[in-house]
């Protein structure tokens, strides 16, 4: 048990340096063509989007979140990341790559879903418990269960600093779109 709650506290500082490095490998490998670029990047903007659209609904450490994105799913932020991540392979073409980036994710944000639950229940108890039975942990579900409403604020983005994540998203891809102008004239 120990060990367990030790590498949820390690993933917990690694998921993001970990991530970042992987990030950087992978678009060493990626070949990008315009359909894929399409494609893929349809679908990472759609994961930065909603990642958008949970940072505006979420007080960190003050309020347990439970409207908006968090009506769907506990961790709309690193489903927004996972989609992200996925459409950047898929823009990138590097399919190859894909099961290294699921277990990668299995291997680092599992056990952080489940160390920041264990903060959630520690801060919110009850309330907490009864939002986790109706609230599935990862994948979304609709109709959304029934909460709390909550406000989109821009000001939580920021606050959340939730565009460096839009920045660095439009960058990848903007590396991409780069990376098949290089390949395609050079």
């Amino acid at each position: 048990m120990n060990r367990e709650r030790s590498w949820k506290k390690t993933a917990q500082k690694l998921r993001v340096p970990v991530g970042t490095a992987l990030g950087v490998v992978f678009l060493v490998f990626m070949h990008p063509s315009v359909r894929s670029l399409w494609i893929g990047g349809t679908i990472a903007v759609a994961g930065g989007l909603w990642r958008l659209w949970a940072a505006g609904h979420i007080d960190k450490g003050r309020v347990l979140a439970q409207g908006g994105p968090y009506a769907l799913t506990r961790n709309p932020l690193y489903l927004g990341s996972f989609v992200m991540a996925l459409g950047v392979i898929l823009a990138g073409q590097g399919y190859w790559l894909l099961p290294i980036f699921f277990a990668f994710f299995l291997v680092f944000y599992l056990p952080v879903m489940r160390a920041e639950e264990g903060d959630l229940y520690r801060a919110h108890g009850e309330r907490f418990l009864e939002y986790s039975r109706r609230v599935p942990l990862f994948f979304p579900r609709w109709p959304a269960s029934r909460a709390e409403s909550s406000t989109f604020l821009w000001s939580r983005v920021v606050r959340n600093r939730e565009h460096r994540n839009s920045s660095s998203l439009l960058a990848v891809l903007a590396i991409l779109v780069g990376r098949l102008w290089l390949e395609r004239y050079f």
